[in-house]
């Protein structure tokens, strides 16, 4: 059995991106999954920090996304997902830092200022792989996550608006820059796809995204779905999905 596991959210961008990764590169690994808010103590013991991802191989702790690409790309390079063009390589990894650093917090804070309010509906998607009791308890449990994800997050109605203008113009950017081959950089599938079609897939939860989504889908999911599938960049990231995302 492998000896590597990724500490995830289950629902959200940043972890998707990780297992991505580890699923498009056929690394065998195990999936240990945990809830926001009652997250923050294993994680801490873990790394002496709060965040996920993290991947733990063997006694190696590798936390944050572009850290465990880095971390793959090494111990696991084929199929790559850096281009070997020294040119391309760095418009890939700016790209995928651009969407790390400015794209994936603002996004979060906008999805989840809409998605918060809906406790009942927010709950249950953040435990659709959890048993009845747990979930139940969770969801009785969910204000007080909700207020630590809103600090932790900078969720407020400025953050959420800044959020809605940084996802336009990452929609924009992505319809702008893809090339005749369907990628963003080069000819063939890299990091910056990658990053790009992982961090926007809250937007729009495409078919493959490898979390099961309960229905009724929670309002805010459904409207923001609705807004960004006719977008020529939401239009590429449903494609990249399609194309890209191995089963899991």
């Amino acid at each position: 059995m492998s000896d590597i596991t990724l500490h995830q959210f289950q629902f959200s961008h940043y972890n998707e991106k990780a297992r991505w990764a580890l699923d498009y590169k056929g690394v065998a690994h195990r999936k240990r999954s945990l809830l926001p808010g009652i997250h923050i103590l294993p994680v801490l013991w873990l790394t002496g920090q709060r965040q996920l991802p993290v991947l733990q191989e063997g006694e190696r702790i590798i936390a944050g996304s572009g850290a465990i690409i880095a971390h793959l790309e090494q111990t696991h390079p084929t199929p790559p997902l850096f281009p070997a063009d020294q040119g391309e390589r760095l418009r890939a990894l700016e790209i995928s830092r651009w969407f790390d650093e400015e794209v994936g917090p603002a996004i979060r804070r906008a999805f989840f200022f809409d998605l918060l309010p809906e406790g009942a509906a927010a709950s249950r998607l953040m435990t659709s792989d959890r048993d009845d009791l747990t979930a139940l308890v969770y969801r009785a449990l969910f204000p007080i996550t909700s207020a630590i994800m809103r600090a932790d997050m900078g969720v407020n109605e400025a953050g959420a608006a800044e959020g809605r203008r940084v996802t336009e113009q990452a929609f924009d950017r992505v319809a702008r820059e893809v090339g005749p081959s369907g990628h963003l950089v080069g000819d063939r599938f890299s990091v910056a796809d990658l990053t790009a079609a992982a961090l926007l897939a809250p937007a729009l939860t495409p078919p493959e995204f490898p979390v099961a989504i309960p229905e009724p889908r929670p309002r805010a999911l459904r409207e923001w779905n609705e807004r960004w599938s006719a977008h020529p960049g939401g239009r590429w990231v449903l494609e990249t999905y399609r194309r890209h995302r191995r089963p899991h």
